[in-house]
């Protein structure tokens, strides 16, 4: 009788080991089930839902753009694209973009592990942008700027020919029309699938500021660091 308690007593005790080990099992496996819900919800529902890269809170993109994209739970600055930058910068109906038709060519047949030709098409329809900077006039409380915002979603936000023209004019039509100049940069720097042709555009584009701050008489203010390779340059007429 005692053999028979104590191995009854001991079966009790591993079925309730079983069962406890059961439930942790269930608990850990609905966890992760909901963080798999989560992250496919943010994934296939980017119009509703992001999540915060440094907190992995998750965040209603209507309530994240109405609070300037800074994560609710900590006050984390989140990436935003080019026209999330534009439109609380620019007077509602007043934004005119400029050169839209200017984009980048594969000129060197370029391919590493997909061509750069394929490179551009999938950035184009990700963004919606015909390259990786937008410039344009608009209306900023009442006066009248020329922005160019770069957009790193596009490239990594890099400056190729196209990038670098469209700056490159958009600094001469400020120049001309006797407009502020607000450069918001985004940049993981020169494209390299154009070679030396990227590098050319850093001297353009000095030039062009060089004579928007001599021959008009402008002041050019020192960058301003936001956020991680996102740059504020600030041009204001005297």
């Amino acid at each position: 009788i005692i053999t028979s308690v104590r191995k009854w007593l001991e079966d009790k005790q591993k079925f309730g080991g079983l069962i406890e080990a059961f439930f942790e099992e269930a608990v850990r496996n609905s966890i992760a089930h909901e963080n798999d819900k989560q992250i496919i919800l943010s994934e296939n529902n980017n119009d509703l839902w992001a999540r915060c890269e440094n907190c992995g809170n998750m965040l209603h993109i209507k309530f994240s753009k109405q609070n300037k994209s800074v994560c609710e739970e900590r006050g984390n600055h989140l990436s935003m694209d080019s026209m999330e930058r534009i439109e609380p910068s620019i007077d509602p109906n007043t934004w005119i973009p400029l050169d839209e038709d200017t984009i980048s060519k594969d000129v060197l047949s370029f391919c590493d592990e997909e061509s750069y030709e394929n490179r551009l098409i999938r950035s184009q329809e990700k963004t919606g942008l015909p390259e990786a900077v937008q410039t344009g006039i608009g209306y900023s409380n009442g006066t009248l700027i020329a922005p160019g915002v770069m957009d790193f979603q596009f490239m990594g936000g890099s400056m190729g020919s196209a990038v670098g023209e469209k700056i490159t004019r958009l600094i001469e039509y400020a120049t001309q029309k006797l407009l502020p100049l607000v450069l918001v940069c985004a940049s993981g720097g020169a494209r390299m699938q154009e070679g030396t042709v990227s590098l050319m555009q850093m001297a353009k584009i000095s030039s062009a500021l060089h004579y928007y701050q001599v021959q008009k008489n402008y002041f050019i203010f020192p960058s301003l660091l936001i956020q991680p390779l996102e740059v504020l340059l600030l041009v204001l007429g005297c």
